[in-house]
C-alpha cells in the first residue's frame, strides 16, 4: 500500500485550482488572500506557497502591488497547450497501452465510467474526469516526466474542456471519440490509439478556435 503524505499548502493548492477551473474566481478580481485564509482556516504562509505554485502551473498571474490574478484563457494559450499535447500524448498514450497490466486496463475502465457520468449529471466535474481519463493512459508506459506533464497540460486544458462542451451536440461527440479510443487502447492497438488521440485533441483545438472566433479574448 502506497501512503501519500501531502503538505497543508498541496491541498490548499488542490481547492484553489478546482475553484479556479470551475470558474468559481474571478478573471478580474484579484485572489481575495485574507478572505480565502479565514474560509480555509489556514494562515498565509502555506497559502501563499499554493498561490505561488498556481502561478508556476500557470492559471494564477501576479502583480506587483496588487497580488494575484486568474489567468485568463485565450486563444494564444489554447493553441500553445493543445499543440503541445498533439506533439506527445498520442505517442505516451500508446506506449501505455503496450505496457497496461490487467490492473492499468480496469483503471481506464473506470476513469471512463467517471467521466461518462460527469458528462451527463455533473457538468462542472468533466474537466477534472477528462483529466484523469487521459492521464490514466498514459501513466502505464512508466515515464515520469512524461506522466507529469500531460497532467499539467491536462490541467490547464480542463478551462478550454468545458468551453469546448457548451455548444449542442460536442459532448456526445467527445463521448464517441473517447469510447473508441479507450476501445483502441484496451486493445493494444498502438497505431489506431495515436490515430485516434491525435484526431480528438485536433478536433478539440478547432472547436476552440471556432470559439475564440465568436468571443475573442486574447
Amino acid at each position: 500500500m502506497t501512503i501519500v503524505v501531502r503538505t497543508l499548502a498541496e491541498r490548499i493548492f488542490e481547492v484553489i485550482r478546482e475553484r479556479i477551473i470551475e470558474g468559481k474566481l474571478s478573471v478580474m478580481e484579484p485572489v481575495r488572500q485574507d478572505a480565502l485564509a479565514k474560509e480555509l482556516g489556514v494562515s498565509k504562509i502555506p497559502l501563499r506557497e499554493a498561490l505561488a505554485r498556481l502561478e508556476h502551473e500557470g492559471l494564477l498571474t501576479s502583480q506587483p502591488n496588487r497580488g494575484w490574478f486568474v489567468q485568463p484563457m485565450t486563444s494564444d494559450q489554447a493553441e500553445e497547450i493543445y499543440e503541445l499535447r498533439l506533439a506527445f500524448e498520442p505517442v505516451a498514450a500508446a506506449r501505455g497501452a503496450r505496457m497496461a497490466t490487467e490492473e492499468d486496463q480496469k483503471a481506464a475502465i473506470a476513469a471512463f465510467e467517471r467521466l461518462d457520468t460527469a458528462a451527463n449529471s455533473a457538468l462542472s466535474e468533466v474537466g477534472v474526469r477528462n483529466r484523469e481519463f487521459h492521464v490514466t493512459l498514459v501513466r502505464p508506459g512508466q515515464r515520469l516526466l512524461t506522466t507529469q506533464l500531460t497532467e499539467r497540460l491536462e490541467v490547464l486544458a480542463e478551462r478550454y474542456v468545458i468551453a469546448h462542451l457548451e455548444p449542442a451536440g460536442r459532448g456526445n461527440r467527445a463521448h464517441t471519440e473517447h469510447k473508441g479510443l479507450l476501445e483502441a487502447w484496451l486493445a493494444r492497438d498502438e497505431d489506431a490509439v495515436r490515430a485516434q488521440l491525435t484526431h480528438h485533441i485536433a478536433n478539440t483545438l478547432e472547436d476552440l478556435r471556432a470559439h475564440f472566433a465568436v468571443s475573442p479574448t486574447g
